[in-house]
């Protein structure tokens, strides 16, 4: 009898040793294939099982969390979800994150391992801690005003710090509520398919995703590019511009909107934007110094992320000479978000050196306790001080007394160029109305704000355009909210 006991018990720990190594299969060998597979709604439901991390905008959160009492529980909310969808992007259940929601997922959803106190308890019990928030460097008093000038016309805004960096407003228009996709029901779905056929593409971010030809606001990095290499040394002499001026090797004229532009210097060609004087001084600076000062600003940086990856701004490296005239007055194949022509404005305004923008202060647990920072990155030279020294004060000529008057703000000094981009075919579209600047306070020991933007449908009156009359206000607007802060 005892012979039977022991086979019974033999066979009974073969079965549990069995047990235990299928046990081990599954938990450890085949794990990542189980998580991973679409039939496991465990780490989903997890997931929406507690409320998501927030996205604060001047210390108040712009996002939140509501309770659905279903099995994916908490749906995301937004305060103001036009005015910020540039900068939160959606967190959906049915189509997933974007933008701060998408790069910041882990601190907001909780999975990020610096979140949890015992990583290995955490990981025992499957638990996730509580989301974190994300601090962003965004004045709210500047996102406003960029959202209120732009008015429902399709065009972008950015500002920057010069002096740190940070991203102050991003703004696109048109825009739309996140809230619609946040949820999983058949609304959802009617609300994704309308914005994603909506012609003026209202989910598109215009300021950081959108390229567009920057025409003469480019001419401060040809101007930079021109003083840096010494073709001028004089920002007075007469530049023997001819006008109008003959594309080489073509027969093709370039000429200007205005007149008085034949020799002029190049205060006065960057005053009145004289095409055909900075279309020569590319030529004269040369392919390669042109496409080092433009990489130096940030053009062709394919790494630019805020921390959302940014489009590319571009500028031809294999040019002839006629189309590295072109390109040096922002036409040709010369692109640029408004965050790289914020940048722009931004180099000049710091002496010449650029702070690469970040969006992000901070990211804390819940309870408030820091989890990183992002802080200033160091900042390189993009020109010489001197040259920023003149720069500025070609910027300051063009709001005084030049074609950006609508950007003055009294009491403040305030910097910038006007810029109207040819597009469509045969350059049949009603031209882009672009705006760069920066402003110092009159208390300010140095610029606070420097403002690109662009608004695509504005006056046709191209006069009006090229004067700062569409987006000069709104770059004003933009500054004195800064300033007042």
């Amino acid at each position: 009898m005892t012979k039977y006991i022991r086979h019974a018990a033999a066979f009974c720990v073969l079965l549990l040793v069995a047990l235990l190594v299928n046990a081990l299969r599954v938990q450890v060998f085949q794990a990542g294939p189980y998580d991973g597979s679409t039939a496991n709604r465990r780490a989903t439901i997890a997931r929406y099982g507690q409320p998501r991390g927030d996205i604060l905008v001047g210390g108040e959160p712009v996002t939140g969390s509501r309770d659905t009492g279903e099995q994916l529980r908490y749906e995301r909310t937004y305060n103001d979800g036009p005015l910020y969808a540039p900068i939160t992007g959606f967190a959906s259940q049915e189509y997933g994150t974007t933008l701060l929601e998408h790069a910041e997922d882990g601190v907001l959803a909780g999975t990020d391992p610096l979140l949890a106190p015992f990583p290995l308890w955490s990981d025992l019990t499957r638990g996730l801690p509580p989301g974190g928030k994300v601090v962003t460097t965004i004045d709210p008093a500047a996102q406003r005003a960029a959202y209120v000038g732009l008015a429902g016309r399709k065009g972008a805004v950015a500002a920057i710090e010069p002096a740190t960096g940070r991203i102050l407003a991003l703004v696109s228009a048109p825009s739309y509520d996140p809230a619609e996709l946040s949820g999983n029901r058949p609304a959802t779905k009617a609300a994704w398919e309308r914005l994603n056929r909506d012609p003026d593409k209202p989910m598109l971010n215009r300021a950081v995703r959108q390229t567009y030809p920057p025409g003469s606001t480019f001419k401060v990095v040809t101007a930079a590019a021109a003083l840096d290499a010494g073709v001028v040394t004089d920002m007075d002499a007469q530049t023997d511009s001819p006008d109008p001026y003959t594309l080489p090797g073509t027969r093709t004229w370039l000429t200007n909107e205005g007149d008085g532009c034949q020799d002029a210097s190049l205060r006065e060609a960057f005053k009145w934007s004289c095409n055909t004087v900075f279309a020569k001084l590319g030529v004269d600076v040369g392919a390669r110094d042109m496409v080092g000062t433009a990489q130096a600003f940030g053009f062709n940086d394919t790494g630019v992320r805020i921390p959302f990856s940014a489009a590319t701004s571009t500028f031809d490296t294999s040019v002839d000479r006629a189309q590295l005239a072109l390109s040096s007055i922002g036409q040709y194949n010369t692109r640029a978000t408004p965050l790289q022509m914020a940048m722009v404005a931004a180099a000049v305004a710091n002496g010449g050196r650029l702070r690469p923008p970040y969006l992000v202060e901070r990211t804390t647990s819940r309870d408030g306790g820091t989890v990183s920072t992002a802080g200033s990155r160091p900042a390189r030279q993009v020109m010489q001080p001197a040259t920023a020294e003149r720069m500025r004060e070609l910027m300051t000529d063009v709001v005084e007394d030049g074609t950006g008057t609508n950007a003055a703000i009294p009491g403040a000094t305030v910097g910038g160029k006007t810029g109207t981009a040819q597009h469509g075919l045969g350059n049949s579209g009603i031209p882009y109305a672009w705006f760069v600047s920066w402003a110092q306070g009159e208390q300010d020991p140095e610029p606070k704000v420097a403002v690109a933007v662009v608004v695509e449908d504005a006056s046709a009156n191209r006069g009006e355009i090229s004067g700062g009359g569409d987006a000069a206000p709104i770059a004003r607007d933009v500054m004195r909210a800064v300033l007042s802060g």
